[in-house]
């Protein structure tokens, strides 16, 4: 078969492409590997209990975005008040401006560390461990950021560069930590203001409106690409010729199944890092035992490193009268778990029964899934290696989209914008190129 336009990958940023170009009066085919559309915002069913099939809320702020995912679905907004577990206490989030809870003792070494922090210029920063000290203090960092950064992106701190951090981290003044150690009754410091879940699907539905009328080819899974012939090769023997390509692959995928690509190319990107991770959901026959729509931990002898309430994103989440959560436990090359899924499943059930979560005879549904690709890691030579595999793709006519297909700190909203940039991109080379 031959197409003018392929694109790789049923997730939000090929959806996008394969949308926008619609919208600009061009068809294209996508090709997923899996039996369903969605990619990481896809969904699964057990008992009536849908789960994600990662962790979702939308907070986007671009208009297109929200006017994309509101004409697709009905909604809940919620207010973000997420919570923070640290040693037995129940900390609002962030933990560093809302210290009430915490014995008096410890704040006070905070406080005080926190005002003899050494302050230097950020261009004087040399890593995300002096980073958090610079901004935090010994103390606070040694014990929150620190131990939570090896758990959730699972490397040392010091091991990782710092221009991803944007505005994703509060950085209180000292009145509002003091504010924090003396009430409870403090603002919400949040980067986000709302978040947004569809009241039915799962957040997948936030992607519908795009989907209609896309040509998606499911259960077809790339195996090698011929960049002199524009030739694509499938696991079930099938064949296509394309004009023109993007791709929502990872990039250490997707160098290792173009044809002859170069070594340097294939070393830059074995060199690029992600976190892997392994998502535990659990239902259970009361409807009120989430008590946050999502908290962190930050003990390191608790694998979780967040857990999510999909029966607080929506009710349709869960079966009347039941409820639900779901815990992210991350692993990589760096850190990786000697345990086996269901000594996992487990280890996350006794923590959170012992952290008085829920009690054994609540659970009724327990599901563990691991997922290869969880979030880019920001190590020091991210970018150089980055660079050196997206000039190549570029060099192929191949335009790379998405969180891994960039290997950029994507939301689902940005991931969506990729896409669109690339289908615009394509649009405006078409009259001269196809």
């Amino acid at each position: 078969m031959n197409y003018d336009i392929v694109v790789l990958g049923a997730g939000i940023s090929g959806i996008s492409a394969a949308y926008h170009l619609k919208e600009g009066g061009v068809n294209s085919v996508v090709f997923e590997k899996n039996p369903s559309w969605g990619g990481m915002l896809d969904n699964f069913e057990i008992n009536g209990f849908r789960f994600d099939r990662f962790v979702h809320l939308s907070f986007a702020i671009d208009e297109h975005v929200k006017e994309i995912f509101a004409k697709s679905t009905d909604f809940y907004t919620h207010t973000p008040d997420p919570f923070n577990y640290y040693r037995g206490y129940w900390v609002k989030h962030p933990a560093q401006n809302n210290l009430y809870p915490l014995p008096s003792g410890e704040k006070k070494m905070i406080l005080e560390d926190f005002k003899k922090r050494k302050l230097k210029d950020v261009s004087e920063i040399k890593n995300y461990e002096e980073w958090l000290r610079v901004q935090f203090g010994d103390y606070f960092a040694e014990n929150f950021p620190i131990p939570y950064t090896r758990k959730y992106w699972t490397v040392e701190p010091k091991n990782l560069e710092t221009k991803w951090v944007g505005k994703r981290i509060y950085l209180p003044s000292i009145e509002e930590i003091e504010e924090g150690c003396e009430t409870e009754k403090t603002p919400v410091t949040y980067y986000a203001k709302e978040m947004r879940y569809p009241k039915k699907g799962g957040y997948k539905s936030f992607l519908t409106s795009m989907v209609k009328g896309i040509d998606i080819r499911q259960n077809k899974e790339v195996i090698k690409i011929d960049i002199e012939k524009h030739k694509i090769y499938f696991s079930d023997g099938t064949q296509c010729k394309y004009k023109k390509l993007v791709s929502s692959l990872p990039l250490p995928e997707l160098c290792k199944i173009i044809e002859n690509t170069p070594k340097e190319v294939v070393e830059a990107s074995e060199k690029l890092m992600c976190t892997s991770g392994y998502l535990v959901s659990l239902g259970f026959n009361k409807p009120d035992i989430p008590k946050h729509l999502w908290f962190y931990i930050y003990d390191e002898d608790i694998l979780s490193a967040r857990v999510y309430s999909p029966s607080l994103k929506s009710p349709e989440n869960a079966p009347e009268g039941c409820s639900s959560l779901q815990a992210e436990i991350y692993f990589s090359r760096d850190k990786k778990i000697n345990l086996s899924e269901d000594e996992i499943l487990q280890h996350t059930i006794e923590k959170l029964i012992k952290m008085n979560v829920f009690k054994e005879d609540d659970l009724v549904v327990k599901n563990i899934k691991k997922e290869d690709y969880a979030n880019v890691v920001f190590k020091h030579n991210i970018y150089e290696n980055r660079k050196i595999v997206l000039e190549f793709l570029e060099g192929c006519n191949i335009k790379s989209i998405g969180r891994f297909g960039e290997w950029k700190y994507l939301w689902s909203d940005q991931s969506l914008i990729s896409g669109q940039m690339a289908a615009e991109k394509i649009l405006r080379e078409l009259p001269d190129k196809l």
